[in-house]
């Protein structure tokens, strides 16, 4: 897709672990207007757990379609900062992925996939020819991310780099059984539901419960379908089966954790 495609200028997004409390969000955002004033800038989130790749990789998996063609989306967690891990830029279908070769965007990619990528190894993008070796949000991804926003071509930001050999983040896969199909959970979110990675294809339309620490939980519609403090399975509004409890914390009242594995029983 070129640019010329999509107009410009045209949109970014941040996501980073953080958090808040600090300087450094406002920081990117500062050097993003220093490129250009005239981008509009989207926090999906900075709330991601500390160097918490897997819960960054689906928040962003979870958002990039809801943004118009051609959005610039640059994601921050990055525990590799500094180190020999890959700075890289990406385009797909929907638009660009700025941020750490570490397996940020491989949900991302799963569902759209590369269609160009570029290590940034040209300087004349970033903020400075030398970088702080802790943050390169502000001295890379963010300069990279407006300028790329503001017109710039992705292969004039680096190298060329074969999109297969992106990280990958292992979160397991789901496989189909005799009875069901079985998966595990991908990410939980902050009301304690517990997300699989079981997509709603397989139980639309079906009746179904969930078994997994020895409990079978029912398969239902909305969280109001059980009694307060009952737990419930269900589709959340992400696509994916999670179980949850009704006005409850599915999370610190199961004690299941991120890859605990759960079985959907159809019957």
């Amino acid at each position: 897709m070129s640019k010329s495609q999509i107009g410009q200028p045209t949109l970014v997004t941040l996501l980073s672990d953080f958090g808040d409390r600090d300087v450094y969000v406002g920081i990117m955002k500062g050097v993003i207007a220093q490129i250009n004033p005239r981008l509009a800038v989207v926090d999906l989130t900075h709330q991601i757990g500390a160097q918490d790749i897997k819960a960054a990789r689906f928040c962003l998996m979870n958002a990039y379609a809801y943004f118009p063609v051609g959005t610039v989306h640059v994601a921050v967690v990055d525990p590799g900062v500094g180190s020999k891990r890959r700075a890289i830029a990406v385009e797909f279908a929907q638009g660009f992925l700025v941020g750490p070769d570490n397996g940020i965007f491989s949900g991302v990619l799963s569902q759209s996939p590369a269609t160009c990528a570029v290590e940034l190894t040209n300087l004349n993008y970033w903020r400075t020819p030398q970088p702080s070796n802790t943050f390169h949000g502000r001295d890379i991804f963010a300069p990279v991310g407006a300028n790329l926003a503001s017109g710039v071509s992705l292969k004039q930001l680096g190298q060329e780099i074969d999109p297969a050999s992106l990280v990958k983040l292992d979160i397991g896969e789901c496989k189909q059984t005799t009875t069901g199909v079985v998966g595990c959970i991908q990410y939980i979110d902050n009301f304690g539901n517990l997300v699989s990675n079981i997509p709603a294809s397989y139980v639309q339309g079906k009746t179904w419960y969930v078994q997994t620490v020895g409990l079978s939980i029912p398969g239902c519609e909305t969280y109001s379908d059980v009694k307060v403090g009952e737990i419930i399975a269900l589709v959340g509004s992400h696509g994916w089966v999670e179980i949850a409890i009704n006005s409850g914390n599915a999370h610190s009242k199961l004690q299941l954790d991120w890859q605990e594995t759960l079985q959907v029983i159809l019957t």
